[in-house]
């Protein structure tokens, strides 16, 4: 399935809030159609917030009404700091921004079609190598899978949180191509429902065999013997392995570890903050009440109650069994093992 596409002067988003009801593309014209789109989760998933900021950027260039190099650098600048605002918790949309201006500083002084058309390569890459390194991971990742494994999983972290394939489902898929027989259990993830809406809807689309539950099932469901391992995606990683990803998370390998079963975290390796030393300094998103007190714009809470909603939270370190990255998979220690994969990378 196409998350996203790139079309002539225009940059498709599949809409995933319509889903599973209806698949509608979002036509954007300009960068700041790719930013709400960001803000309200039509597109979601860390690597996928990313690849859509590349070519909102562009987008935006395209609409700058100037041929001064410098004044058309600066408006970049403007534009990649609105789209580095929508969501504060997914390291990828930083990190590829930063790519995109990186790549549009090295390419130097220029006409602006000239640097629109290098920003442009730019984000094809951005997409061609998340598509690449998800099936990389994947690869990689389904080795720890045994066959016959009942897997939960949390949120979406599928081909729909991603350029395709996807990271934690990538490692699913992956391990039913290798042959090995597979089933998933998908946690409904509230408050927005990804599990219910968006990961039981991929996996049923490719004929692996999955069950919904309800997030407080899962304690129950790892007592009876009836899940083999949990993996899940990540939002941003710190340099000591603690990870973000969906709220629910964290009590999701609370109860692995009670239950003795491996708990792996599936993320490229550009969602690694080598520059935060633990989990304390990742910024948690808080989101809209309503998306807590309403369901598909039914009221279920009283008027006036109060809402905390942070969207995600952190699992520390110590909880995590490895982490699936497209350069490797890793192990505790972590402060060491991420280091070692990073200057690796840096040496490709």
């Amino acid at each position: 399935m196409e998350t996203m596409r790139w079309e002539g002067r225009e940059f498709l988003i599949l809409d995933q809030t319509r889903l599973p009801g209806s698949v509608e593309y979002i036509r954007c014209r300009d960068h700041l159609a790719v930013a709400e789109a960001i803000k309200r989760l039509s597109v979601r998933g860390a690597p996928a917030i990313g690849a859509a900021a590349a070519y909102g950027l562009v987008l935006g260039a395209m609409g700058l009404e100037t041929d001064d190099p410098g004044e058309f650098l600066a408006g970049v600048e403007r534009i990649a700091a609105h789209l580095s605002s929508t969501r504060p918790t997914a390291v990828n949309l930083n990190w590829a921004l930063g790519r995109m201006l990186a790549g549009l500083r090295s390419a130097g002084p220029g006409k602006p079609e000239e640097l629109i058309r290098v920003m442009l390569r730019e984000a094809d890459g951005i997409y061609r190598e998340d598509l690449e390194g998800n099936k990389k991971m994947g690869r990689l990742g389904q080795e720890l899978i045994p066959d016959g494994a009942r897997i939960l999983t949390h949120c979406n972290a599928g081909a729909l949180a991603t350029a395709g394939y996807g990271t934690a489902l990538g490692v699913i898929r992956a391990a039913r191509e290798a042959g090995k027989k597979v089933s998933v259990y998908a946690g409904e993830t509230r408050p927005l429902l990804q599990g219910a809406r968006l990961t039981a809807w991929e996996m049923a689309r490719e004929g692996i065999p999955v069950t919904l539950i309800t997030d407080n099932m899962a304690g129950y469901l790892m007592a009876r013997g009836m899940v083999d391992l949990v993996v899940v995606g990540a939002d941003r990683i710190a340099s000591n392995g603690d990870a973000a990803n969906k709220i629910g998370t964290y009590g999701l390998a609370v109860l692995a570890r009670e239950h003795g079963l491996p708990f792996y975290v599936a993320a490229p390796f550009s969602t690694v903050d080598m520059n935060l030393r633990s989990g304390a300094g990742i910024p948690i998103e808080e989101r809209s009440p309503e998306e807590v007190t309403h369901i598909a714009g039914v009221r279920v809470a009283p008027e006036g109650v109060r809402v905390w909603n942070p969207a995600f939270d952190v699992t520390p370190a110590r909880l995590i069994s490895a982490i699936i990255t497209d350069r490797g998979v890793v192990r505790p220690p972590y402060e060491k093992s991420l280091r070692e994969i990073m200057k690796e990378g840096i040496g490709d």
